[in-house]
């Protein structure tokens, strides 16, 4: 047996835990299967034979090449094929490999299709931090590195991610976190009030989210935007609505609305991480307003 041939075999024992990795974080099967095939090209190039921990070295592979993969396709605003899954109401995605009884197993073993929908509103450092350490036990000092963040920002982001999947979409916040996040969410209507791009871009986190419930929405405005740039760009078309805008609390945590002649038009609420906004949603449909609480 040649050196390839070896490689090969070592390869194949860890096949089926990569695209367990990769099927979690991409949530598609042929992507999934594309990132195994990357990870062993990489691995058929690169000298190994220091490598104490193969399975490790492997998982770091698979994990670098699927958060390309999650920034090249949130670059382009799309889902995998055959998103959402066909038990999330989408249509069933298109995979030959599906019928194989060992690559069914290996993906029931991976992640439900339920929690692939939850995973889909993580943002990719978010998805890599929570996959990794909570379904795979990789450490935070290591996925630090994968994502070039300190291992303490790796673990808020494992954190942040904990509290999308649990339906937690506010932190707990102390009563010094309240104030300083009101200070950032002041800062935050500040400066969408005067326009203020720079101003945006110090409270804005790089890979913020601004979601909407869809209604009254302007044709052409998606439900979803995500990136800093993105949501400034986005912000100069409602330069008009936001010049109305006001911090309060919503629900009892820093918000902000924006009022009219006909009473509430809209209300912002936030997630803050120290002194980013890293997500913000911006609720119009009149019933939920109404259901809102309001304060000073």
């Amino acid at each position: 047996m040649n050196e390839r041939d070896t490689a090969a075999r070592l390869f194949e024992a860890h096949r089926s835990q990569l695209r367990a990795v990769a099927y979690r974080m991409l949530g598609s099967t042929t992507e999934a299967e594309d990132a195994v095939q990357e990870t062993w090209v990489r691995f058929d190039r690169a000298d190994t034979a220091a490598v104490d921990n193969l399975g490790g070295w492997l998982t770091r592979v698979v994990a670098r090449v699927s958060l390309d993969m999650l920034r090249s396709r949130r670059a382009r605003r799309e889902r995998p094929v055959g998103w959402p899954p066909a038990e999330a109401g989408g249509p069933a995605e298109d995979d030959p490999g599906a019928a194989d009884p060992e690559h069914e197993a290996v993906l029931a073993d991976s992640v439900s299709r339920a929690l692939l929908v939850v995973l889909e509103t993580l943002t990719p450092g978010e998805r890599i931090a929570f996959v990794l350490h909570d379904g795979f036990a990789v450490s935070f000092a290591e996925i630090g590195a994968l994502l070039d963040r300190s291992p303490d920002a790796a673990k808020k982001l494992a954190q942040r991610a904990r509290r999308k999947v649990r339906g937690d979409r506010r932190p707990d916040v102390g009563s010094a976190d309240l104030a300083r996040h009101r200070r950032v969410v002041d800062a935050f209507v500040a400066a969408v009030r005067g326009g203020d791009l720079n101003g945006l871009l110090t409270v804005l986190h790089p890979d913020v989210v601004r979601r909407v419930d869809g209604v009254g929405l302007p044709a052409g405005v998606p439900a979803v935007v995500r990136g800093a740039r993105e949501v400034i760009a986005e912000a100069r078309l409602f330069a008009g609505r936001a010049a109305r805008a006001r911090p309060v609390l919503v629900d009892g945590a820093p918000g902000a609305v924006v009022t009219g002649g006909d009473g509430l038009e809209l209300a912002l609420t936030f997630l803050i991480d120290g002194d980013l906004i890293t997500e913000f949603h911006v609720i119009t449909d009149p019933d939920r307003l109404r259901r809102l609480r309001l304060g000073d």
